[in-house]
């Protein structure tokens, strides 16, 4: 059996993530487990970007279904607000209902929460929420709405988000 599981590494240094993975074998036969830990290797040249520029932020996807309110609570209590990344959730929605995300989330962080506008830019240390209705898809480090089609069936906004950020950011 095979288990994977990231850890992050905190520095001091926000602009610098250290992302390890540790993988434990576990084998069928025996209790014997084997663990070992590496680190993937990074180009130097990657994220390097002109004197003066601002540097773009890392970008994280987040998924959550109608009743996942309290472990994106729990997520933002402990996000530092200061990260440089910026955080677009996508929740299952009802489309019925008037969503409180934005004041509920508000209040276990002191990262400023947004209602994603079309056209809306991505900024560092920012929080995006996808609102009903609606699917999200980002271009050019910019945020755009657009119309839930279900004439294809299944409408799984997530999967529609996390294409587009793969497509956007490499």
């Amino acid at each position: 059996m095979l288990e994977k599981s990231p850890a992050n590494n905190r520095s001091s240094d926000s602009s610098s993530c250290s992302v390890e993975t540790s993988v434990v074998i576990k084998q069928k036969s025996s209790n014997e487990t084997r663990a070992r830990t590496a680190t993937p290797k990074r180009d130097p040249a990657a994220g390097k970007t002109p004197a003066g520029a601002p540097k773009a932020p890392h970008i994280v996807g987040l998924g959550a279904s109608a009743g996942g309110l309290e472990a994106l609570q729990q997520f933002f209590k402990h996000m530092p607000p200061d990260s440089g990344m910026a955080f677009v959730v996508i929740q299952h929605l009802s489309p019925d209902y008037k969503s409180m995300m934005v004041e509920l989330l508000s209040k276990t962080t002191d990262m400023p929460v947004h209602r994603v506008v079309d056209g809306m830019p991505v900024e560092s240390n920012q929080i995006y929420l996808i609102p009903p209705k609606t699917q999200l898809t980002l271009r050019h480090r910019k945020l755009l709405l657009g119309d839930v089609d279900h004439s294809k069936g299944l409408v799984l906004p997530i999967d529609i988000f996390f294409k587009s950020l793969a497509e956007d950011q490499g």
